[in-house]
């Protein structure tokens, strides 16, 4: 019988390379990227995994304001997570594999983990899920196998790992990795594929819980102790488990890579040639989709008439490609991205424009998730703004009250519970009710649709800081939060 494997998907990371898609509020793990239905990035890591032997409920580490998408996403595939981690802050990928093999070994148990990240595209699923196979005696035996990709070009955007002898890139057999080698120059890398002993660093690993456990604590001590501590520490929140903050801020900021399988004496490495992508361009994932007869690759309301070799992409509005190559056009309902193809991996320069001039474009899209649903900004002005909200069924937002601002809602779609300084009404389609400054409110779907409203603000203040919230069943209550602070030691 296989020993019980657990998938560590780790859900960090905040990357713009992608942007306008992908910015820190909604980043590409949870975006439909890889031509795979309207699955995500995220929900395709761990469908990919479906029919391994002995497959465990996923372990998914991410920080706290992706929660609720973490949360939601799995939900809507059917997957229940063995456990959500929330990273007070970001320290790399040492910390998070070790405290993922702190939490699996925790009961005593010690499965076989695969570390994957959830921003990764892999267009060949069954040929990735018989290499994992293909690891899983030699990962039981106590060694830390990792899946080297095997190199289409000499690229030198990638870390390679050498194998200790030459690799037979048509079959699936643990080889013993000789080192690990940063991103190289173009001739290095001509030499490496020339070799016949080089694949990329994919990042993804498999390994007992308590194999990788001992290699941290002999190689990574600090970075054990300080993840023995955050856990011990931690704090359940619904679904989730919030490590100590105090606690895993002192963890060293190191990759695994470097912390413990540039160092080990156990790695073993894979040769996976299944269309893997980290996608890490606009120009990466044209490379990686399925194009049309004229090199072409179109998402959402595009029409190409004489374009060739374009990547053209509409999340709202009407987008025409005429007789145009080799370019990127993304729009969404805040920005839109016009760049040769070879020139897009530059947008991140872009980026750091807008982040400077502290632009929102550089940081959130106009569309918000929040736990109970998500609003959408639709137009605004110096004194007044228009948000299109949506209430999730069952779901509810916090009782709270605005100091500078008093709010119109207008239900276009179902019925909502209102309740206004104590007293309830129901509100249905076509009705509306006004919130005056000061006035203590919650809005609650009771009902089994999406409750769809219009939200008019007028106020001199319309920042989403001006809310005191008084009760919150998703632990955000002011009232709540100040009351565990009186009580916490200082």
């Amino acid at each position: 019988m296989n020993t019980p494997l657990i998938p560590v998907i780790l859900c960090g990371g905040t990357g713009t390379r992608l942007w306008p898609l992908s910015r820190a509020s909604y980043p590409k793990q949870y975006w439909a990227l890889g031509g795979n239905g309207d699955e995500t990035l995220l929900q395709q890591t761990q469908q990919r995994l479906e029919g391994i032997d002995a497959l465990g409920d996923p372990l998914l580490i991410c920080n706290d304001d992706h929660r609720f998408i973490v949360a939601e996403q799995m939900r809507q595939i059917g997957i229940q997570p063995g456990a959500i981690l929330l990273e007070p802050m970001g320290r790399n990928t040492a910390p998070a594999v070790a405290v993922a093999a702190l939490q699996a070994t925790a009961d005593g148990e010690d499965p076989l983990l695969l570390v994957l990240s959830a921003d990764h595209v892999i267009r060949d699923a069954a040929h990735f899920r018989s290499a994992i196979e293909a690891g899983r005696n030699t990962a039981e035996a106590g060694r830390l196998v990792t899946f080297g990709i095997v190199p289409t070009a000499p690229e030198t955007g990638y870390g390679y790992i050498e194998a200790a002898e030459s690799l037979q890139t048509d079959t699936l057999t643990p080889v013993p990795i000789a080192r690990f080698v940063e991103k190289p120059d173009q001739a290095t890398a001509e030499q490496f594929l020339a070799s016949g002993r080089f694949t990329w660093n994919s990042g993804m690993f498999l390994f007992r819980a308590s194999a990788m456990l001992s290699e941290l604590e002999r190689l990574a001590p600090e970075v054990v102790s300080c993840c023995r501590a955050a856990l011990e520490q931690d704090v359940a929140d619904l679904d989730f488990l919030r490590l100590e903050r105090e606690a895993f801020a002192k963890c060293p900021n190191v990759a695994i890579d470097v912390a413990v399988m540039e160092q080990t004496q156990l790695g073993s490495v894979i040769p996976l040639a299944a269309g893997w992508s980290d996608v890490g361009s606009w120009s990466a994932l044209w490379e990686t989709a399925d194009r049309d007869d004229d090199g072409n690759v179109l998402r959402g309301r595009v029409i190409s008439e004489g374009s060739r070799n374009c990547y053209l992409r509409s999340e709202h509005r009407l987008v025409v490609g005429l007789g145009v190559e080799n370019l990127v056009v993304v729009e969404t309902d805040d920005a839109v991205l016009i760049a040769e193809r070879d020139q897009a991996q530059n947008v991140k320069t872009i980026v750091k424009q807008l982040e400077a001039a502290g632009s929102r474009e550089g940081k959130a899209h106009r569309k918000i998730y929040r736990p109970w649903g998500h609003y959408t900004g639709v137009v605004e002005d110096s004194r007044w703004q228009v948000k299109r909200i949506s209430v999730k069924p069952g779901a509810s937002l916090s009782l709270q009250m605005h100091h500078h601002r008093a709010e119109h809602w207008i239900v276009v779609k179902g019925t909502a519970v209102v309740e206004r300084d104590g007293d309830s009404q129901l509100i249905g389609e076509n009705q509306s009710t006004y919130i005056p400054m000061g006035c203590k409110h919650r809005l609650s779907n009771p009902g089994r649709i999406p409750v769809e409203l219009i939200e008019v603000q007028s106020g001199a203040y319309l920042g989403e800081d001006d809310i005191v919230r008084f009760d919150d069943v998703y632990g955000r209550s002011d009232v709540e939060a100040a009351a565990r602070a009186a009580l916490t030691p200082q």
